[in-house]
């Protein structure tokens, strides 16, 4: 039987084909404003697309909370999986735009502490974390709760309880309790199988208020709905400041030159080195943890990894195929790099291009053999290679935009870093350090 991450397949084949093949027209001599513009349309089309399958999200949540069947189930967890495909070729556009980096916590943060929402396995996840004393608060379990030495109410599951009180409560980061991920968890559950076969396998039946598992079920629903809800008015409302009149739009377009040139390059450099190459992949590949898979529950980490990367090369050659695969595309940053220095733009984009060939097998492999959190897993030299060489070509391709800033002759950009690639052996210290002290 086809595993539920499959369904992405089609869709990220047709988007890397189409993507390779783009060629947008460009204009003889681009300016930095048409080049702007262009990120702020791709910016709006992919936030746009993030809401428009986040409100087909709802519809399939919806759906399976008012019928809790197993195929209901599937089709919820496919949802949430077309959902990643667009909004993960937004994050190319972090890092550079301040609005977006305030907001962006609220949808894609990870890891999380998952014991704050629902019940886990203790044997596997633990008790207890001396950061956070609500590692198993259960949310869903209890109508109050205790945060700070406060008690609080919380019978009612509503927005404002997830995103002004539990998200990072305490100042604690894996406070998740809203966004994509929180989401994840509730649909699919703990992947407790570590870096063997498979991913959460949370039954449908623990949403049937008839023939209810695991206790809560009417709480698990609400938040579950609630959650959903919330994503779709995070999503829409980031679309809406990208739109004609919308705030981060007129900040770039008012802007300088200068600083919008550097919030596009800052952002495609921060995404390829310190966050996509450094934090989501060579973090776990060190460590060789499961807990590092950025879609953890759902084993779609292949898929997030793909789009990251493929969100990179849409800003960079400014075209965007949306989800009605109709195109935007403008003038582009391969435009002027083009016009300083076509030797720089060859090679950046010979580099994108060999990211995504990285990335493709690492898609396959998923698809054919092995999910991503057995790829990493320790002892495995044949999984790590595929690993290894996509965190590579994105190593490599961030030397070329270095290339690229420097032939803009863009001043105080500086990229993301991750410890990981910056001090690796810190990273291996402190997993060292833990290692049998936490269980998760």
């Amino acid at each position: 039987m086809l595993r539920d991450y499959r369904t992405a397949f089609p869709i990220a084949a047709f988007a890397l084909g189409l993507s390779l093949a783009l060629s947008p027209a460009a204009a003889a001599e681009p300016t930095p404003r048409d080049v702007i513009k262009t990120y702020a349309d791709i910016a709006e089309a992919a936030y746009s697309d993030s809401a428009g399958t986040a409100r087909t999200l709802k519809l399939a949540v919806d759906a399976f909370l008012a019928d809790p069947t197993d195929d209901n189930l599937r089709a919820a967890r496919a949802a949430w999986i077309a959902a990643r495909i667009p909004y993960m070729q937004t994050e190319a556009f972090r890092f550079g735009n301040a609005i977006i980096d305030d907001w962006e916590g609220r949808v894609n943060s990870w890891p999380l502490d998952e014991g704050l929402i629902d019940y886990v396995d203790t044997s596997i996840y633990g008790t207890d974390s001396a950061e956070n004393e609500l590692y198993t608060a259960n949310v869903i379990a209890n109508t109050s709760l205790v945060i700070g030495g406060k008690k609080l109410d919380t019978s009612k599951i509503t927005k404002e309880l997830l995103a002004d009180v539990l998200q990072e409560a305490g100042g604690v980061e894996a406070n998740v309790a809203t966004g994509y991920h929180a989401i994840e968890f509730l649909l699919w559950g703990q992947d407790l199988n570590g870096t063997g076969p498979g991913n959460g396998n949370r039954p449908a039946t623990d949403y049937d208020l008839k023939n209810c598992t695991h206790g809560n079920c009417a709480r698990r629903a609400d938040y579950l709905r609630t959650a959903t809800d919330l994503l779709v008015d995070d999503l829409s409302w980031m679309a809406a400041q990208w739109g004609p009149d919308g705030e981060a739009r007129k900040h770039l377009m008012t802007g300088s030159d200068e600083a919008g040139l550097a919030a596009i390059m800052t952002g495609l450099g921060s995404l390829s080195y310190g966050e996509l190459a450094g934090e989501r992949m060579k973090l776990g590949l060190m460590i060789h943890d499961p807990e590092e898979e950025h879609d953890c529950f759902s084993d779609n980490t292949h898929a997030s990894h793909f789009f990251d990367a493929l969100g990179i090369r849409n800003v960079y050659l400014g075209a965007y195929r949306r989800a009605d695969r109709s195109l935007v595309s403008g003038p582009s940053i391969s435009d002027l790099v083009k016009a300083k220095s076509p030797e720089v733009d060859a090679e950046v984009r010979a580099k994108l291009d060999a990211t995504m060939d990285a990335m493709n097998a690492l898609y396959l492999r998923a698809l054919t053999t092995e999910s991503y959190d057995q790829m990493i897993g320790e002892g495995n030299d044949a999984g790590n290679a595929v690993v290894q060489r996509a965190v590579d070509a994105l190593l490599d391709q961030t030397k070329s935009l270095e290339r690229a800033v420097a032939a803009l002759n863009l001043q105080s950009i500086k990229f993301e870093g991750s410890e990981s690639l910056d001090n690796p052996g810190k990273v291996q210290e402190e997993s060292k350090a833990l290692t049998g002290t936490e269980a998760h």
